[in-house]
């Protein structure tokens, strides 16, 4: 049987299935996994998607061999980078995925591991070893290292460089900054911690950015109390990159236990980070001269948390009065001991089934997205009907997963695992024998007309 005829029959029992919400399309369905992980996946103008093909030949980015992007309206998937060579299985290198589109041009930022030729001195594809690269996103595979890595031990790192692996690399609106996390190589005692780097004359030679931390970290199990041993599930707030929000594993005042709580670093726009201290093997890096590190919260924050556009508001996980996990939002010049009731956090949501992973601002910041029993959900976080939840999608099937929200905050993207055929009218799994994840996008204001109520 002919693959596009395949293709037609897949995409007729899709519209079947869900004619009754018939704004959810499926718009990738070659025999490829595709993942968007939670980044920023939409370019800037809302044409395409990028995502990374990680799953197919072993698990997770270490195995990864393509970084690519989807035409939405047409479904045209394009390679953007694949690596010249790649070693899959126990020593995979060099690992590619979790891509970003660049607000600003026409660029994607991905994880790079080490070159296949430098993995006999560096060794394989690990957390503590891999770099940001940003490569163009017409197909040319043109691109550039972002940071450099420098694990040196006679002397101290590069001023500039770093001694470990970036992660999750994050545009600000602007284009100027990126956030990421960060895992040392050098001193492997201390745990994850968040960073930025922007573009700098002084920036390593064999990079185009400045790398810095931007939050301090006890080595683990030994902070005291009020101190951070750890910093993950960061982004930007506002549109410049002078705030990012982040969990932060903070040492109780009890000595012994630990809280996950919101925190939120300022990175005022005169920062010099050439002031950052990059370290050395005794020596773990320190941020830019300026930045300061805020508490918002005493109580669990979780979830990878999100920031307005506006700078005002941050979105986060957090624990409801019956247990549940739910969404709240909170002032980004708040915190949950403020004597300003405004300034403290305000539960959106009270889904029966708790609020699932997936938390998104549309840009405007008036709706805030996430999952829950599978579905996709919008909840309104202003005006008179603050707090009202829609579903945007049945509940029923495959859990969607990693949503992601368009620049103009017209259309969703997600993706769901779903039966594929390949060329030969076979039947696609994952390396672990899974369904594929395909790609479905929606029509945000079409599916609120046709919604229901999720609470």
């Amino acid at each position: 049987m002919d693959f596009v005829l395949l293709r037609v029959a897949i995409v007729g029992l899709v519209l079947l299935a869900g004619s009754a919400w018939s704004e959810e399309r499926q718009i990738t369905f070659s025999p490829k996994n595709h993942c968007l992980d939670n980044n920023d996946n939409f370019s800037m103008d809302s044409r395409f998607l990028c995502y990374d093909t990680r799953e197919m030949l072993g698990p997770g980015i270490d195995n990864c061999q393509t970084v690519e992007k989807v035409e939405i309206a047409t479904g045209i998937e394009t390679v953007l980078y694949r690596p010249d060579k790649s070693v899959t299985g126990e020593r995979p290198a060099p690992g590619v995925g979790a891509a970003s589109f660049c607000p600003v041009a026409n660029k994607v930022a991905f994880i790079h591991g080490p070159p296949v030729e430098e993995v006999p001195q560096r060794g394989p594809y690990a957390k503590p070893n891999r770099c940001g690269m940003e490569v163009e996103a017409d197909g040319s595979g043109k691109g550039v290292w972002l940071d450099l890595r420098d694990i040196e031990i006679a002397r101290d790192t590069l001023p500039g460089a770093h001694r470990g692996g970036t992660h999750r690399h994050e545009y600000s609106l602007d284009g100027k900054r990126i956030g990421f996390t960060y895992d040392d190589f050098l001193l492997p005692q201390y745990d994850r911690t968040i960073g930025y780097m922007e573009r700098n004359p002084k920036a390593p030679k064999g990079a185009t950015h400045y790398f810095a931390i931007l939050v301090p970290v006890a080595p683990k199990d030994t902070a005291k109390p009020g101190e951070i041993e750890k910093a993950y599930a960061d982004s930007w707030v506002g549109a410049k990159g002078l705030m990012r929000a982040f969990i932060g594993k903070v040492r109780n005042p009890d000595g012994v236990t630990y809280e996950e709580s919101l925190f939120v670093v300022d990175v005022p726009a005169d920062v010099d980070i050439t002031t950052a201290d990059s370290g050395s093997a005794m020596r773990f890096p320190s941020p830019p001269k300026g930045v300061r590190v805020r508490r918002l919260t005493h109580a669990w924050a979780g979830g990878t948390v999100r920031g307005s556009a506006d700078g005002r508001r941050i979105a986060h996980y957090g624990h409801a009065s019956d247990g549940s996990t739910q969404v709240f939002i909170i002032a980004s010049d708040g915190s949950d001991e403020s004597p300003d009731p405004t300034k403290r956090p305000i539960q959106v949501t009270h889904l029966p089934k708790g609020a699932g992973p997936g938390l998104r601002w549309r840009p405007g910041g008036d709706w805030l997205f996430c999952t829950s029993n599978n579905a996709v959900v919008a909840a309104l976080a202003t005006g008179n009907g603050f707090g009202r939840t829609v579903l945007l999608t049945p509940e029923v099937g495959p859990a969607r997963n990693e949503l992601v929200v368009s620049p103009d905050g017209t259309m969703l993207a997600f993706t769901k695992p779903v039966p594929t055929l390949d060329e030969n009218g076979k039947l696609a799994k994952t390396c672990t024998g899974a369904d594929l994840s395909q790609i479905f996008v929606l029509n945000f204001a079409k599916a609120l007309n046709t919604s229901t109520s999720g609470q």
